[in-house]
Parts: C-alpha cells; structure tokens; sequence
C-alpha cells in the first residue's frame, strides 16, 4: 500500500516475528499466498487491462486474477485495511516480481501488487502476523537493514513512481528479480 507524501511517499511495511521460519525479524510488505478459493473468488470490480495483461504473462487469466483477490484478502486479513467486500481490483497495479534461485531451500515467487492508501478503508491494526505495522516513508525504510529483495523492490518502486500514469501504462515489459538483478519479462 502506497501513500503520497510529498518527495517521500510511504508504504505499509511491518516486521516479520522472530518464530517466522522465512525472513523472521525482516521488515516486509503485507502479503501472502493464493487460497483456492481465490482462484474462483467474486469481486466489485476488475483489475486494468495494463495490469492483468503484466500478470498474465506468467500465470494463466484465473491465477493472474487469483493473485490479486489473494492481495486483497491478505491486506485485509494482515492489516484490518479493505478494499471492499466484494474487493475493488481496479485501483490494484502490479510492479514487479521476485523469484528465489532454484538451490534456495524456502522458494517463492511473489508479486508485488501495490495500491494507493485511498483506495481501502478500515482501520489499520494488526493481525499479529506483523509487528510494528505502520507506513514507512521510502527514505526511512532504506535506512534499515533490509533483506536484499525488499530492498530491490523499493528501488523498483522509486523508479516506477518517477513515471506518469501514461508511462506506466506504455511499459510493456515486466522487471522480475532473480539472483539479485533484475531482468524483464
């Protein structure tokens, strides 16, 4: 989740628990993995076509849409923020995606979906699957020690916020983060 604020926009960012077995005590975004039901689940409304076009270039119209119900559910379950009931995915763009090198013993492959603060409603307040939840400006967050990935993906957003809206739309390629560098899809 992004929220504007002036040169140094913030994102809602918490702190994995030391009992987590993958990236405990590590400053992360809310998100988590597709349910099954996700995969079949109701929304208010669709996501762009610029959007679901990037996600489907490496799932299939039903996963691609599955993740960002997933995205929804879990911002709602991780953080009390909704983007409805039914979940609005219009306002829900994807930046990019990270992927584990193959010999990595925990794997994943996430996307990183992002939405404006705007767009949910409730009140923030934890699950307790992250500690410290609140929204962290880019500088500050930087500032930390960071694990490698989210680091990344926090230079990926400083330079997708660089953009305006129809550039953002224009780009047709996807950066995806494998070993540490980026490569376009």
């Amino acid at each position: 989740m992004l929220r504007p604020r002036g040169d140094d926009p913030e994102m809602l960012m918490g702190m994995r628990g030391a009992k987590h077995r993958f990236m405990p005590n590590r400053l992360v975004f809310p998100g988590g993995a597709v349910d099954r039901p996700d995969l079949s689940a109701s929304s208010a409304s669709e996501m762009s076509p610029h959007t679901l076009r990037h996600l489907r270039k490496a799932a299939n119209e039903r996963l691609a849409r599955g993740l960002a119900i997933a995205a929804a559910r879990e911002l709602e379950e991780e953080t009390g923020l909704s983007l409805g009931n039914p979940p609005r995915l219009d306002g829900i763009e994807y930046l990019c995606r990270a992927v584990t090198p193959p010999d990595s013993p925990i794997r994943f492959n996430a996307r990183f979906l992002l939405v404006h603060a705007d767009r949910v409603s409730g009140t923030l307040a934890g699950s307790g699957e992250l500690e410290s939840l609140r929204y962290y400006g880019m500088a500050e967050a930087t500032a930390l020690d960071l694990a490698m990935p989210t680091r990344l993906v926090i230079e990926r957003l400083r330079i997708w916020l660089a953009l305006s809206p129809d550039e953002r739309i224009a780009i047709t390629h996807t950066a995806i983060l494998r070993r540490h560098s980026w490569r376009m899809e």
